[in-house]
């Protein structure tokens, strides 16, 4: 008689470990320049997603707003909170915060006053009256491209799908025989 043999389990799937290089500076380059963190962690095509669709949000969101939807001012007048997300975006954020370093000392801003604050009240009333909706939808694009880059940061940091921070890990086809 041909009877049937009980199923046997299949092994368990193995795991893909994926090896990154210091997950600390390759999230701080990535908090930099997006996708930069992954390309020195060797994981390319990662890093050339993110810095293509991070970077195009942002500049589309600052071309949107004509350069005005990305400044930072913390004073009596206008708390500007957004800038803290644009600020995940890293360097391409940075004339933000030296715009208002000269613009609060009295100086004429630089880049014909791309990433400038407003002078005063009544010129971001005017931002908002010349640009309408387009000054909304600027500061839009340019916050989720920060918190875009938030999530890439934690992708460098922590890897693929969370495995947790981890060293440069020795594969089983690194180890030495017997162990």
């Amino acid at each position: 008689m041909n009877e049937p043999k009980p199923a046997t389990p299949s092994p368990p799937a193995a795991t893909l470990n994926v090896p990154l290089r210091d997950p600390g500076y390759a999230a701080l380059l990535a908090w930099l320049w997006p996708g930069l963190g992954h390309f020195y962690q060797r994981r390319h095509a990662k890093g050339a997603l993110f810095m293509v669709c991070v970077l195009t949000t942002f500049f589309f969101g600052l071309a949107l707003g004509e350069g005005k939807v990305v400044y930072a001012a913390w004073n009596r007048t206008e708390h500007r909170w957004q800038f803290a997300l644009q600020a995940g975006v890293g360097l391409p954020a940075a004339p933000a915060l030296v715009q208002n370093l000269i613009v609060r000392n009295g100086g004429e801003p630089l880049l014909r006053g791309l990433m400038a604050p407003p002078r005063d009240p009544e010129q971001l009333a005017n931002w908002h009256l010349t640009l309408n909706q387009r000054f909304e939808m600027g500061t839009l694009y340019t916050v989720i491209a920060g918190l875009l880059n938030i999530l890439a940061i934690f992708d460098a940091l922590w890897g693929p799908a969370g495995e947790g921070p981890s060293k440069s890990k020795k594969s089983d086809s690194d180890k030495p025989p017997g162990d």
